[in-house]
């Protein structure tokens, strides 16, 4: 029989695909999005699974920070994937804006679930919850961000304190059955035009606006292998409990542009590496820049050891993630 499951923040980049999949697979998925008129984007991204599928697929209008529509969302719900989260790629002026929505989204969700007798939660959190003031080598689930090293961004403690916040729900009410991925940058094909902003770093490498880039590291993960972390999660009891790295290697920027300008010759893409003196100078004066700088030069190691064990994955190669959005956005 069909599973019910309720996919939060159905709009973005990471839902949209995991909604494919679990279509796919035969269950039916149901949507939270803050705007109902945003149903018919993610139908014509879908829409190649065919009417049947699509039948399968529903929507309710709910928002992270009102309890407006999430006892209806849950209703009659088998397992949630929360995924909704804020990801801005622009500076943020007042943090609050940001770690509120993800902190209080995730209990909100996380409570109704629990009221409504919903205990299976796969939640999407970030690497970023995993890999910063770590010096773990390769750094695994057990490593947590440090939310006051010099590296975090308000997105950073966004992801650390929504993910500590489950953690912490869950010790409370030990009938919720909990698994949290942690991805790093999200590369690979998109579903529809709607990327999400991992998409925006390959954008930028690819339009090449910058003249050099930082020796500076990311953890790489397809699109699809985020997507399959997820769906396979909720069929892996070893997995309750746990959280899981999903991503396959750390990836410098120097070297994705490479790859990228071996697949795109005739673009100019920028493959001279920036002087970390350059980086360092540049960051007096742009706070952005000031969070890389501690991570110039840095090799990081990474273990996606358990993600194999547990949950059955062999992930894509970082150089053929960061491929295939080049390729998505080169078509585009």
């Amino acid at each position: 029989m069909a599973r019910r499951i309720l996919v939060t923040g159905i709009t973005g980049f990471i839902a949209k695909r995991i909604a494919y999949d679990l279509l796919a697979q035969g269950e039916t998925v149901r949507g939270t999005l803050r705007k109902a008129s945003r149903g018919e984007e993610v139908r014509a991204a879908l829409a190649d699974l065919g009417p049947e599928a699509l039948d399968r697929l529903s929507f309710i209008e709910a928002d992270l920070m009102s309890d407006a529509g999430w006892a209806e969302a849950l209703e009659g719900i088998d397992a949630v994937i929360h995924t909704a989260s804020p990801f801005p790629i622009t500076k943020i002026k007042d943090e609050r804006t940001i770690i509120a929505p993800a902190v209080e989204g995730t209990r909100r969700v996380l409570s109704t679930a629990q009221a409504a007798g919903v205990t299976r939660v796969v939640l999407t959190s970030s690497m970023e919850a995993v890999m910063h003031g770590v010096t773990s080598d390769p750094m695994t689930e057990t490593d947590w961000s440090n939310p006051k090293a010099p590296t975090c961004s308000a997105y950073t403690r966004s992801k650390i304190f929504a993910e500590e916040a489950a953690w912490e729900f869950i010790e409370d009410h030990h009938e919720m059955e909990l698994t949290v991925i942690n991805p790093g940058l999200v590369c690979g094909t998109p579903m529809d035009r709607h990327t999400g902003s991992s998409v925006e770093v390959i954008e930028r490498l690819m339009a090449g606006k910058d003249p050099a880039v930082p020796e500076f590291e990311l953890p790489v993960v397809d699109i699809a292998d985020v997507s399959a972390c997820h769906v396979a999660a909720l069929d892996a009891p070893a997995s309750i409990g746990q959280r899981y790295i999903c991503a396959e290697r750390f990836v410098s920027f120097p070297d994705m542009a490479r790859t990228l300008k071996a697949e795109f010759p005739d673009r100019r893409i920028p493959t001279r590496r920036a002087p970390n003196w350059l980086v360092g100078a540049l960051a007096l004066f742009d706070s952005q820049i000031a969070l890389i700088k501690p991570m110039l030069g840095k090799r990081m190691r990474l273990s996606h050891a358990a993600a194999a064990r547990d949950l059955g994955m062999t992930f894509v190669p970082a150089e053929e993630a960061v491929l295939r959005t080049g390729r998505f956005l080169a078509a585009k």
